[in-house]
């Protein structure tokens, strides 16, 4: 697979940049295995810095990776003790620089083996006000946007799996600090869907 977006296309869709405690964010209905999968990769991509190509990321069975690829495990520092239940993030080939992440993602189906997906992208978000003024050609509206004085700088780590279950972790530069980190279910509802399809069955 492949991994970045070069481009830095603008989400328009307002959002809340009030930095939330992360144990203020527990949404009752979030599946604990999935949000943990997304909190580390979320982690693992901070430790990277900013201004990083997307990445995509297969989630699969602890277990079952433990039982059935018992060497790529060991590499990883699994084993029979690791926690039942819990997902194995598995990075995958880095993204096309070429291509943004959402048109990668339209083209990709994960074996059966994979429980679910993730994925990481960098955007730019300008505040509700400045849509008025926002061009309608993309290479116009991505420099207006990384030009506009009120722009926030933005990571997103998406998660889904295929018994439906879906999580979101997002920190902004602004707020560089992993106590900032905002979780919740359904915080980049278009992204989830696209990453839902890529574990959508072809006979389904």
């Amino acid at each position: 697979m492949t991994d970045p977006v070069d481009e830095t296309p603008v989400d328009e869709t307002p959002v809340d940049e009030t930095p939330v405690p992360p144990d203020q964010l527990a949404d009752l209905d979030v599946d604990p295995a999935l949000a943990a999968a997304v909190l580390e990769i979320e982690k693992h991509a901070s430790e990277a810095g900013w201004d990083q190509p997307a990445r995509l990321f297969a989630l699969v069975d602890t277990a079952q990776l433990v039982a059935h690829e018992p060497q790529l495990a060991a590499a990883m520092g699994l084993d029979d003790s690791s926690e039942r239940g819990s997902l194995t993030s598995v990075e995958q080939d880095q993204l096309d620089p070429s291509q943004q992440l959402e048109r990668v993602l339209e083209t990709i189906t994960w074996p059966a083996q994979v429980t679910g997906c993730a994925a990481v992208v960098e955007r730019l978000v300008l505040p509700p006000e400045a849509d008025a003024e926002l061009p309608e050609d993309p290479d116009e509206a991505a420099v207006y946007a990384r030009e506009h004085p009120a722009r926030q700088e933005l990571r997103m780590v998406a998660g889904v799996t295929r018994e439906g279950s879906r999580y979101c972790a997002m920190r902004f530069r602004s707020h560089d600090d992993d106590t900032k980190v905002v979780g919740g279910a359904e915080l980049v509802p278009a992204l989830l869907e696209l990453l839902d399809a890529t574990l959508t069955d072809d006979d389904q």
